[in-house]
Formats: C-alpha cells, structure tokens, sequence
C-alpha cells in the first residue's frame, strides 16, 4: 500500500491502467471494501456509548444529557478537527492519514473503559474524537479522486453503507455484552471490533494514484474554504448534512430511554436489536447512490428526506410496531440523503475536494453535536413527544433545502443522469 499517496507514473497521458476506477475492476473493488471498513471502523468508535447511555447515567448517577455528551463531544470535536485533518492529508497523502486516523482512535478506546468517572470518559471522548477526524476527512476526497466520476455515486453508497453498518454494530456489539456484563466490558468488545477492522481497511486500501502531496498553508485553505463557501448550492449541501445528521442523531439518542421505560420496558439487548433498523440504511444509501448516478440527485434526495420524515411521525403511538417501522422508514431515508448528500458535494467541487468534503462533514458533525444537544432538552421536557417535535422541525429545514436543490436551474442542467 501507498501509504505516502504518490503516484508511480511519470508520465501525463493515463494509460487504460492509470484511469480512474471503473465499476467492476479489482481496483474498485478493493477502493470500495477499504472504504466500507473504514466506515465500519469510524462508526463503530464514534458510536459505541449510544447504546450504552441509559447505563451511563445510572453508573454515574447523572440525568439523561449528560449521559448524552458521551456521544456529542465526540462529533463535536471531530467536526472541529476535519478540516485540519484534511490540511494533513495534502501535505502526507489520503492513505496515511486515514491508517494512522484508525490506529490512534482504536488506542484510545482500548483505554476507555478504564474511565473512574464521566469527566474522564468524556474527555477521552474528546480526545477519541479528534483521533477519528482523518477517517471522514479524507475519504469523501480519496473517492472523488480515484474512482470515475460516472461510478461515484455508487462508490460513495457503498461507504456510507459501510458507515450504517458501522453505527449498528456500534451500537449492536455493546448492547448485547451489556446484558451479560458491565458497560466498561461492552465497551471494551467495541474498541476490538474496531481494531480488526482497522486491519482490514489498511491491508485493502491501495495507494493514491491522482494525488500530488503538496504544501499549504492557512491562507491557502481559508482561501480554499471560502471558495466553497461562495458557492450557493455546496452551502446548502453543508446546511442539509448539519440538519439532517443532528435529527438522526438526536432520535436515537433517546430512543433507547424511551423503549426501556413503560410501556415498552424492554430489556438492554432488545434495545439494541432495535439497531438492527441500520441496515435499512446499509440498503438504502448504496442504491440511492446509484439511483442517483442515474436518474438524478435532486429527486432521489428530495425522496429520501420526505420518507425520513414521514418515518419519524410514524413513531409517535405507543405501539411498538409503529415505533419499529417508523424509525425502520426513518433511518433508510436518512441514510439516503446523506449518501446523495455527500457525493454531491464531491461532484459540485471540481477543484480542492478536499477543503469541500471537509466543510460538509464539518457541518453534518456539528449537527450531531449541536442539535443533538438540543433535543436533551425537548426530551427532559416533553419526552418522546417534544424529541419527535424537535426532530421535525429540522427535517422540515430539510426538505426546503432540498426544494432549493429541485428548483435551480444550474442544478438541474448539471444533474443530468450519467
């Protein structure tokens, strides 16, 4: 593997053999099982107290929000550290930042579950976080660059569907050792998941051979930044990934207080086969991706957040079926938005991909983090209730947003089907 992103051709003219990755090849192949590692093990770290909140706050004698920040710090710093991390990436290439990303945050939650108290397990949150940054910094950029531009969105379903399963074992792995043991135990079985993970993801991920390692500087990134910035249609994108990742994860972080109290009282490992309902979006994310290399984004995203919010309302009787199969519909949207979502931001920016992939992922963390927290207090409030209402309210955001994508007429001359 290439660890350093350097290209062996020197010459200008791509032979057959240096064109970008067609679907099909053994270099797509091997592009898109990396990156569907890499999702896993992202995901697995990054979600590995959600499942474990309610027992959080009863361990550590502290109210449902608090227990909350061990999933909201964690975003919240890493949506903080992307874009440095994507600055890293251009001067020591994709590959490595990505590897060394995995095998310091796989450290760190080696050790975690040693935390005496919740100050300690949240600053190792914090410092996790920061660790994890170069996975999602680079990756959206690293698939922009190698794989054909036709075959993209396809390429980046198979990694988000790599981040869906990821977030379910994330939360599948704890929930079930939970039942049997203690949360540091259920911890503790994540972080080895993830190691192995990481294992796979560096054995299988071949080197960068469109990147140029180059140095930059602050005011070249900033520069960078506000070129994209100045685009009208990546800012919505990014305001969408905010929107849409904060609703998600603002609904499960409750959902699991929500099933274990009346009248559902469900048992720990029940409330995490619940996370089963991520593979809805492990399906969902990489046929939208096709979907909309075929047919279109803008309609496929405009779809996929209207189910996500009809899913949502869905969840409001007291009735565990209804609760199952809304958050079923709730989740395969989402993750069908985001898929289209973010492969758009990597087709929209024809020039520093990374800086653009970065100020998305920036904001769909920030949106983890910051309306997460927000829902903490609907849900102190009014319980599920005020959570749906909260949830809403964004998704409603959202679906505006994707009316402004719909009516563009540059969006729609540039959204032709592939």
């Amino acid at each position: 593997m290439d660890f350093g992103g350097h290209s062996m051709t020197t010459t200008t003219t791509l032979t057959r053999q240096d064109a970008p990755h067609r679907r099909g090849s053994p270099g797509y192949t091997r592009i898109t099982l990396a990156l569907f590692a890499a999702g896993l093990t992202a995901f697995i770290s990054m979600y590995s107290t959600q499942a474990l909140l309610p027992a959080l706050a009863q361990d550590f004698a502290v109210p449902p929000g608090t227990a909350a920040l061990a999933v909201s710090v964690t975003t919240g710093v890493l949506a903080l550290a992307i874009i440095p991390a994507s600055v890293l990436s251009e001067r020591f290439g994709r590959t490595r930042v990505m590897v060394w990303s995995a095998v310091l945050s796989c450290a760190v939650g080696l050790v975690l579950p040693l935390s005496p108290t919740i100050e300690w397990l949240l600053v190792g949150r914090v410092v996790q976080g920061v660790a994890l940054a170069g996975i999602p910094a680079v990756a959206m950029a690293y698939l922009a660059e190698e794989v054909h531009g036709r075959d993209l969105g396809a390429a980046m379903g198979r990694y988000v569907a790599g981040t869906t399963i990821g977030g379910l074992l994330g939360r599948l792995i704890p929930s079930t050792v939970l039942d049997m043991s203690t949360w540091r135990w259920a911890m503790e079985a994540s972080a080895v998941a993830a190691v192995l993970l990481t294992v796979v993801m560096a054995k299988t991920m071949p080197g960068s051979r469109f990147f140029r390692p180059k140095r930059v500087s602050w005011g070249t990134v900033t520069a960078n930044l506000i070129l994209h910035l100045r685009n009208r249609d990546l800012r919505v994108l990014f305001a969408l990934g905010f929107i849409l990742m904060g609703g998600f994860v603002s609904a499960y972080n409750f959902l699991g207080f929500r099933l274990l109290a009346p009248p559902f009282d469900l048992t720990e490992a029940a409330v995490g086969a619940v996370f089963l309902l991520y593979l809805s979006g492990t399906v969902t994310a990489a046929v939208a991706g096709r979907l909309g290399d075929l047919v279109g984004r803008r309609w496929v995203l405009l779809a996929a957040v209207c189910v996500s919010a009809v899913g949502l309302v869905v969840t409001l009787p007291d009735v565990l079926a209804l609760v199952l199969v809304g958050m079923l519909l709730f989740t395969g949207g989402f993750f069908a938005a985001h898929s289209v979502a973010s492969g758009w931001v990597g087709a929209l920016a024809t020039e520093h991909r990374a800086e653009a992939s970065s100020l998305y992922l920036c904001a769909y963390y920030l949106g983890s983090s910051l309306a997460a927290a927000g829902a903490g207090l609907a849900f102190g409030w009014g319980g599920w209730t005020a959570t749906v209402a909260y949830v809403g309210a964004l998704l409603l955001a959202a679906i505006w947003l994707s009316l402004l994508m719909l009516w563009t007429p540059e969006v729609r001359r540039a959204d032709a089907p592939a």
